[in-house]
């Protein structure tokens, strides 16, 4: 006769590998999830309701966001409004491997910036510096973009801008078109 408790052992023994690799695969899943890279690719429109933005004179957000995320490659088009509510476009094309990228600014001017990852890989941070002329006089600004992106339908843009006379930060939600 079998002894009952040596057959529970050895279903146990048979069993134990199989739960132990089944344990990985569900844990490799989970990070490769995790670490998957975030797409910020879309045709994005302000949300004015849901974004702060700040105590300036007027506003420095662009109203609409084209964005191509390819690869190594962040494509950005911006569309603001001036103060005398003229349309302005923006083109910037970075790279995301923390090398320094030059754009066009605004006045004739030229903004070199970084995008570098998160640790989690969930935001990107695109970090800037303009030089312009105001009035004969050499200024910069520096800025800070963190971009995260709530689920696939909203991109948050948290920003702060430095010029000599203060800082100004936001905050930015814009909805997928």
């Amino acid at each position: 006769m079998r002894n009952p408790q040596n057959s529970d052992n050895e279903v146990i023994k048979t069993a134990r590998p199989l739960i132990l690799v089944g344990l990985f695969i569900l844990f490799f899943v989970q990070v490769s999830a995790q670490n998957g890279t975030i797409n910020f690719s879309g045709n994005w429109a302000i949300n004015e309701s849901k974004s702060k933005f700040g105590d300036a004179q007027f506003r420095m957000a662009a109203s609409v966001l084209t964005v191509k995320h390819e690869g190594n490659n962040l494509f950005v088009d911006r569309t603001l409004n001036s103060p005398d509510g003229q349309e302005m476009k923006m083109t910037g094309k970075y790279t995301m491997d923390g090398k320094e990228c030059e754009n066009a600014g605004f006045m004739d001017s030229k903004t070199k910036s970084t995008v570098k990852w998160s640790a989690d890989n969930k935001s990107i941070t695109i970090a800037s510096s303009t030089v312009f002329n105001m009035n004969g006089d050499n200024m910069v600004m520096k800025a800070t973009e963190t971009w995260t992106l709530d689920g696939d339908k909203m991109l948050k843009i948290e920003t702060s801008n430095t010029m000599p006379d203060g800082e100004m930060k936001t905050s930015l939600v814009y909805d997928k078109k």
